[in-house]
């Protein structure tokens, strides 16, 4: 992999440019070692060339809804089969729930859960396909049976603290976003209102991207959430205006953890271009680390490795949010601190000792 390509990928130039500063500006070149810069130019496979965080060991639960009418039936298992081969492909746990209209689909995802570790480094992935309802309090999957409950589904996934990404495909999903938002996790609801209650296109395109090479906007060979979640976003707005239709759905990804959600129009590219309001945190940093098939240098590395990686370009995204409130030299030290810490981790081999040459 060329100069070039890694040029491309956003976190790994941040390292090459605050190391190069590191250097030059701090005169600390005796405490870089220069194992360490060839790792950093000749080896991008120690960071994965590029922040997605991807698990062989992933979990996907898919639970799909009652169609109503035979067209979205087809709709829906259309879907479950591209989520199917994604899996395939990631080599990932798949489990499919409601496929055959069974009645019993939401207890059946409830003692699925039940039986899940809730505290683990590996992904779990709980996707939603079908239609959805809402009254003006609570939001509800319909399902042949009993319907599932933004509130109640929020009960059940309260224990876990693994990495849990919900994706919410149905209409008047919003809510679902409120209710299982939390730390350590990625939320992607169709809509972003419960008042949005035509059947929405949004899932289709995300189960598409998740296998497109076209969605990979960073180019490093794997699609994350958040690149996803910007293609089915884009795709959905395309097809109203073909048909010179109201746009009647706009989906929202959360993955700070708090319920608010972001449209896709916020971002340019992968980064997030518009603030919230009281300069709350915006959403992306997470979702931008997390995808289903991993790319080969992705398939090396555990499921605890990529964690401990994944926390730390993400405490150098929020350091560098805070340049301006430290010195230069306290800037770059801490920064250094960290870059060593980053360099360590990700030279490490699945099996915890250091990568070999």
């Amino acid at each position: 992999m060329g100069l070039a390509t890694l040029e491309r990928v956003a976190v790994t130039r941040l390292f090459l440019i605050c190391s190069w500063r590191l250097l030059t500006r701090t005169r600390r070149f005796p405490l870089v070692p220069a194992c360490l810069l060839l790792t950093w130019v000749a080896m991008p496979q120690a960071f994965g060339a590029g922040p997605a965080a991807c698990s062989n060991s992933t979990s996907v639960i898919l639970l799909i809804g009652a169609p109503g009418e035979p067209e979205y039936r087809t709709n829906f298992l259309k879907q479950a089969s591209l989520w199917e081969k994604a899996c395939a492909q990631a080599n990932c746990r798949y489990v499919a729930i409601g496929s055959d209209g069974e009645t019993n689909a939401r207890a059946k995802l409830e003692r699925l859960l039940a039986c899940e570790p809730t505290n683990s480094a590996s992904q779990l992935w709980l996707v939603l396909i079908g239609h959805g309802t809402f009254d003006g309090k609570e939001a509800r999957f319909n399902l042949p049976g009993p319907d599932l409950g933004a509130s109640e589904f929020g009960q059940w996934l309260k224990p876990f603290q693994r990495p849990v990404a919900v994706i919410d495909s149905s209409s008047s999903s919003a809510p679902f976003l409120n209710a299982v938002s939390a730390t350590n996790r990625v939320v992607v609801t169709a809509t972003r209102s419960g008042y949005e209650q035509n059947f929405a296109r949004f899932g289709q395109y995300f189960a598409a991207a998740l296998t497109d090479p076209t969605a990979d906007l960073d180019k490093d060979g794997q699609v994350s959430i958040l690149e996803a979640f910007l293609a089915a976003s884009r795709q959905a707005t395309e097809f109203y205006k073909a048909e010179g239709r109201l746009v009647t759905e706009h989906a929202l990804l959360d993955d700070n953890g708090d319920g608010l959600g972001t449209q896709a129009d916020w971002f340019r590219g992968l980064r997030a271009v518009r603030k919230a309001k009281d300069d709350a945190p915006v959403d992306g940093v997470l979702s931008s680390q997390w995808c289903l098939v991993p790319s080969e240098s992705e398939r090396r590395l555990s499921a605890e490795q990529r964690a401990r990686r994944d926390a730390l370009v993400r405490e150098i995204i929020r350091h560098r949010e805070k340049k301006q409130n430290l010195s230069e030299d306290e800037y770059y030290r801490q920064l250094e601190v960290m870059l060593l810490e980053l360099a360590r981790v990700s030279s490490t081999n699945s099996s915890g000792a250091p990568a070999q040459n």
